[in-house]
């Protein structure tokens, strides 16, 4: 068993040896009492009914928060990854799944809503894909300040996602502060993904920082590698502390690959930081 208070599991990346509906069971087993997920029905951004409630029966069954949601993003991992900056359809299934996310996290307490941008396309200037997601980043705002929940704008890393337009951490602090002007809702906040940023080379004490004013949730992963903390060189002691003594008191998001043991024995690492 683990101490989970500050943490969080991504259950879109670890316990995916089982299926989406006993996860949330596997999680509790494991010590933690919330997840968080991307989008889980990548074929359909508005699923069945059943579907949804299934879900939520699983959460409920299991005693487990849902502390975080994606919007539709296509298929995740991988760089075809986002949706609501990409012309035509992609684009048109993002604004389909707004209000069923939303909804979605209003009925179990879900207060963090993740839209990831799409990549560059041809046939669509960059200006004209920045435009339409400033559209639909607002349409999300609005729907998520309706059910309560903040919008969460996270940057992705260039080695792994070559096409997407938000690879470090200032293009997507950018973009929190234009969906916050053009809303006035202050509800756009930084999605700090160390692992990405250090895919970036960015200097994370830094951006830590400089990002925290702005920032609702942080998402882990070590580097190289993408394994927990522990299997590849970033120092996790030293990040943690630099967060607790920025003020932040959110929570982090464990967002890594739990290696060959499976899901259950990655979390080792916790147990030797008490």
């Amino acid at each position: 068993m683990v101490s989970s208070d500050r943490f969080t599991v991504n259950a879109s990346i670890l316990f995916t040896e089982l299926p989406l509906l006993e996860r949330p069971a596997a999680a509790a087993a494991a010590g933690f009492d919330k997840i968080e997920l991307w989008w889980p029905w990548v074929d359909a951004p508005v699923p069945e009914p059943s579907e949804l409630d299934a879900l939520r029966g699983a959460l409920e069954d299991a005693q487990v928060q849902l502390t975080g949601l994606n919007f539709y993003a296509g298929q995740l991992p991988g760089p075809d990854r986002g949706a609501l900056s990409v012309p035509g359809e992609e684009s048109e299934k993002f604004r389909a799944n707004i209000d069923v996310t939303a909804d979605f996290a209003r009925s179990v307490g879900c207060k963090a809503l993740n839209a990831l941008y799409g990549n560059r396309v041809e046939g669509a200037s960059e200006a004209e894909q920045d435009a339409l997601a400033l559209e639909n980043l607002g349409l999300a705002a609005r729907a998520a300040d309706r059910v309560g929940a903040v919008l969460l704008i996270e940057a992705l890393n260039a080695p792994e996602s070559p096409k997407c337009p938000l690879v470090s951490a200032p293009r997507a602090l950018e973009v929190v502060d234009a969906v916050n002007t053009a809303t006035g809702l202050d509800n756009a906040r930084f999605l700090m993904d160390l692992y990405h940023l250090s895919m970036n080379g960015e200097d994370l004490p830094a951006v830590i920082e400089n990002s925290l004013d702005r920032t609702a949730h942080v998402q882990i992963a070590d580097n190289p590698g993408r394994g927990a903390p522990g299997t590849g060189s970033l120092d996790f002691g030293d990040l943690f502390e630099r967060l607790d003594k920025g003020g932040y008191d959110g929570l982090v998001g464990l967002e890594y690959k739990p290696g060959d043991n499976g899901s259950a024995a990655s979390f080792g690492w916790l147990e030797q930081r008490k």
